[in-house]
């Protein structure tokens, strides 16, 4: 193998959240970054709720490493594109260190949120909302 091709090892995982589905890398790296479908984080998710949802999973685990996130993100609205974007960072850093496990698992990262739309069932108007009933 030629010296001069230098591979990078990266841990890859995937958050899911309804129909938002983000494809997470974690690199070590010398300072943390994060970037989402070529974007910067602040751009990404412009509000600060947002934010604060993507980067729960580091902010709560305390990790002292430092990392270059990459995330490819598709489906669903902007929240649970976030939400997926936690999710799937959360699982990379279990798969980096396991003992991340016992302060991100009561958390409720590691969890997928089984909830998704209802499907229309056929004579009703939505899932459940049926059209308006007269006796006469």
């Amino acid at each position: 193998m030629n010296p001069e091709t230098k591979t990078t090892r990266y841990i890859q995982t995937v958050g899911r959240r309804k129909t938002a589905i983000a494809r997470v890398r974690i690199t070590p790296s010398a300072k943390t970054t994060l970037v989402i479908n070529e974007k910067d984080l602040n751009t990404y998710f412009p509000t600060k709720e947002l934010q604060t949802i993507a980067m729960d999973s580091l902010t709560k685990s305390k990790i002292a490493e430092k990392f270059k996130i990459t995330a490819v993100i598709s489906g669903g609205g902007i929240h649970s594109q976030a939400i997926a974007l936690r999710h799937g960072m959360a699982r990379a850093l279990i798969v980096h260190d396991l003992e991340l496990r016992k302060l991100l698992k009561p958390e409720g990262f590691l969890k997928r949120d089984p909830r998704a739309k209802e499907r229309r069932k056929f004579g009703l108007k939505k899932a459940r909302k049926a059209p308006q009933w007269s006796k006469r």
